[in-house]
């Protein structure tokens, strides 16, 4: 039956356009978010403190939108929430949540600079050593610990 339907649309040569609503109607939905590794110039980690999580202290991050390169989307999503700006360079780690319907890509980056404004998501910033951070969810602590051995293995120029 399934292939006999593949058939009959394949027939249609249906405009692209068409053909993406009609996928997206019909296939399973999934945000895409990024998050962010940002040091400093002490290699210390960025944090914000969020007004909307159970574990107020995280990573950095949001939702791409639509035709965004998910660096520009971090980039764009830190700069909202803080209004601080950084430069996101390499991509460190892609990561599922099938309950959550969720595909999370991780980058690292650093700190550009900017002056922090609360926003309604983001009540306080800080930027943390190993041995200083706040709780923090264990992948975010796994996701900080890979950024770090990454930057280790980078060479300097």
């Amino acid at each position: 039956m399934t292939s006999l339907l593949a058939k009959a649309y394949k027939s249609l040569h249906l405009p692209k356009g068409v053909q993406l609503f009609v996928m997206r109607f019909f296939q399973s939905q999934f945000l895409v978010g990024v998050t962010g590794v940002i040091f400093n110039e002490k290699n210390e980690v960025l944090l914000f403190k969020h007004t909307y999580r159970q574990h107020s202290w995280s990573l950095p991050g949001g939702y791409m939108k639509s035709g965004e390169h998910p660096a520009e989307a971090l980039e764009r999503e830190i700069n909202e929430e803080s209004q601080l700006i950084v430069s996101v360079d390499t991509q460190l780690k892609t990561r599922t949540d099938r309950t959550g319907s969720r595909l999370d890509m991780c980058y690292t980056g650093v700190f550009i600079g900017g002056e922090f404004t609360p926003s309604r998501e983001v009540s306080e910033y800080g930027f943390f050593s190993q041995d200083t951070m706040p709780l923090l969810r264990s992948n975010q602590v796994v996701l900080i610990e890979a950024a770090l051995r990454q930057k280790k293995l980078k060479p300097t120029i």
